[in-house]
């Protein structure tokens, strides 16, 4: 306990060694202020000699009880370059209660005999003045500074709460001086207003014409309110100003604690998408989780890494991770153990295919919960590549699912894809197959069988998303497959919380399909990021159109025209009417299929795929038009 307190004093003494220059001041300013005050009494005439002989002597007491109550109330803690009505009360709150002090202690010293009392209210006066005026005048002189050139000449979008709390907290960055010229509002009710001195100026479309003629140099846009369509128009507006701009961080982040509103950053792709707050049940996803021991296959992928973040953060009482591939599964575990230190991490090697290491993995640890997202995804690659595409993600989900329910797993969770919807590709077919065995397992066995089916991720391995980032940095070109091809996008994190929240209200069969909101332009998507980058599409990059690749489609599709669509009490999951199939012919066909692949017979394994598909449609080359402006 001494130890703890000594700590805070040397801490506080430290502290206040580092604030001398202020001590000093109004140490100094106390001084005047009690002189001041006996040469105002005296008309501004000499002091008579007893009187000065009194004023010198009680002149320590004087400071000393001040300077207490400077630091009691925290007057040295103030930052000058930016003094508030804060401040000024703090100040005045001080001065009172010393002047008072320094009257009692005076009294008691000397019966006021050589004092005048009238000293006392205008030596409080005096010292207020002193303090609130140099500090007014320091501020006014360094705003000064700023206007004349040594700060960043700012605009910023949007003149509400965030607006206001940015401008305050961009006063207080002492390494980047910015000079906020004014704000942007499309608001008219706000036009000529004045938010702490700075004026409302316009609306957003007059953004560029202002950017030019005020010499702007940095856009901060502070409307964390905007939908995507909205953030798109100040985006445009700011790149047509051919002006840097930057903006807040995300509302959670801030929320969070984990940034500020000076924290600016770039704007992503993700703010110009347009994916509304996730509003989830974290209850109901805690009770399915929590104390209890958990699998994720395919756990260092896209998907599962970030699985397993979440699922951490809900208290399990084990994470298993099965992976095939030794890197990302090692560099997610130390991830994971650092971030997560109470949560137990089992980290393990291993093929979805190999029915004796599955087999191992149920018996020894014995999950309750599995989350099924090991797949391959590239279409045109696994296109050429029949026999492994139906090996991992048909026959490694027929081996995973025996072991579940052999284990008598309470929830098995398989993650789709929208490409399992009238497949054009052999990925698509897979996935398809692989929906149909969580179907067939679910009929027969008490082990509670869900599907969970989303289009794209953003920034998901191999997702064309890291593909156009890096043409970005080489300069290009940037590769389109078609100008109307159209994709279905949703973050990582979105798309992962939502499969935690179908499996917790999912009670076996269902098909979950995540609103993935409107699809988004392949070629748009292109020229944003090319935008985003700080580079101008075709003038500075090259977008070049290269044709649909084998397996692709135009556009995706979540759910087949026999699956109505029937809402859940989440806005953003629909339940899909599951599709009814022969159960013993499905189950045979799976097992000659799983068979065929053993032996390498492609032919066969492609005829009974499709036989068992019969939506799959060949996929057929487009003729791509050379530009946007063709395609229309």
């Amino acid at each position: 306990m001494e130890r703890s307190w000594l700590d805070r004093i040397r801490t506080a003494l430290q502290y206040l060694f580092g604030r001398w220059p202020v001590l000093v001041h109004d140490a100094t300013a106390a001084c005047l202020a009690w002189l001041g005050a006996y040469w105002f009494r005296f008309n501004l005439d000499r002091i008579p000699d007893v009187f000065l002989d009194q004023a010198l002597s009680m002149l320590p007491l004087v400071v000393f009880w001040h300077l207490v109550f400077f630091i009691v109330f925290g007057v040295h803690r103030g930052a000058w370059r930016f003094t508030s009505t804060h401040d000024l009360a703090v100040i005045l709150k001080s001065v009172v209660v010393g002047t008072a002090v320094v009257a009692f202690s005076i009294f008691l010293a000397t019966r006021l005999v050589a004092v005048p009392r009238s000293v006392f209210p205008l030596h409080g006066v005096f010292l207020v003045g002193l303090l609130i005026g140099t500090r007014i005048l320091y501020r006014l002189f360094r705003d000064r500074q700023i206007s004349r050139g040594e700060g960043k000449r700012v605009l910023i979008v949007g003149a509400g709460a965030a607006g206001d709390m940015l401008l305050k907290d961009l006063g207080r960055n002492h390494e980047i001086h910015y000079d906020v010229v004014g704000f942007i509002d499309d608001d008219q009710t706000k036009k000529g207003r004045e938010i702490q001195g700075v004026r409302v100026l316009d609306r957003c479309s007059a953004l560029p014409q202002l950017a030019r003629l005020l010499r702007i140099e940095l856009i901060l846009i502070a409307v964390p309110s905007a939908n995507a369509e909205e953030m798109r128009s100040i985006v445009d507006y700011c790149e047509r100003a051919q002006t840097p701009f930057r903006t807040l961080p995300k509302v959670q982040d801030i929320l969070d604690g984990s940034a500020s509103s000076a924290d600016l950053r770039s704007v992503e792709l993700d703010d110009l998408l347009g994916r509304d707050p996730v509003n989830l049940d974290w209850e109901a996803m805690g009770q399915m989780i929590r104390n209890r021991r958990v699998l994720i296959t395919g756990g260092a992928g896209s998907i599962g890494s970030e699985l397993c973040r979440q699922v951490a953060r809900l208290d399990p009482e084990e994470i298993t991770l099965f992976e095939q591939n030794e890197f990302s599964l090692y560099s997610l575990a130390m991830e994971l153990e650092e971030q997560f230190p109470d949560v137990q991490f089992r980290r393990l090697l291993g093929d979805v295919c190999d029915s004796e290491a599955v087999q191992f993995v149920f018996s020894q640890y014995r999950p309750e919960v599995v989350f099924h997202a090991a797949a391959y995804k590239h279409v045109p690659m696994l296109q050429a590549q029949l026999r492994e595409t139906i090996r991992n993600n048909t026959v490694g989900t027929m081996v995973t699912a025996r072991a579940a329910v052999e284990c008598g797993v309470q929830k098995f969770i398989l993650i789709s894809t929208d490409k399992a919807v009238n497949p054009t590709s052999m990925m698509g077919v897979s996935k398809r197959l692989a929906e149909m065995v969580a179907q067939l397992n679910n009929a027969k066995s008490p082990t509670a069988f869900i599907t969970v089916r989303f289009g794209n991720v953003l920034g998901s391995a191999g997702s064309v998303v890291p593909l156009f980032e890096r043409q970005i940095r080489a300069g290009g070109p940037v590769t389109v497959t078609d100008p109307m091809m159209t994709r279905y996008f949703m973050t990582i994190s979105e798309a992962c919380q939502l499969i935690l929240q179908a499996c917790a209200i999912g009670r076996g069969g269902e098909i979950f399909v995540l609103n993935m909101g409107e699809p988004v332009k392949i070629d748009y998507l292109a020229r944003q990021m090319i935008r985003l980058s700080g580079k101008l599409p075709e003038e500075e990059i090259e977008i070049r159109y290269t044709g649909l690749r084998p397996g692709e489609k135009l556009t995706e599709e979540l759910f087949h025209p026999d699956e109505d669509l029937a809402p859940t009490s989440y806005d953003k999951i629909l339940l899909a009417q599951s599709r009814s199939f022969d159960e013993t012919h499905l189950e045979s066909e799976l097992e000659t299929l799983r068979r065929s692949v053993e032996l390498y017979d492609h032919e066969q394994a492609r005829h009974i795929a499709i036989g068992l598909v019969p939506e799959y449609r060949e996929f057929q080359e487009s003729n791509t038009p050379e530009s946007p402006d063709q395609a229309a």
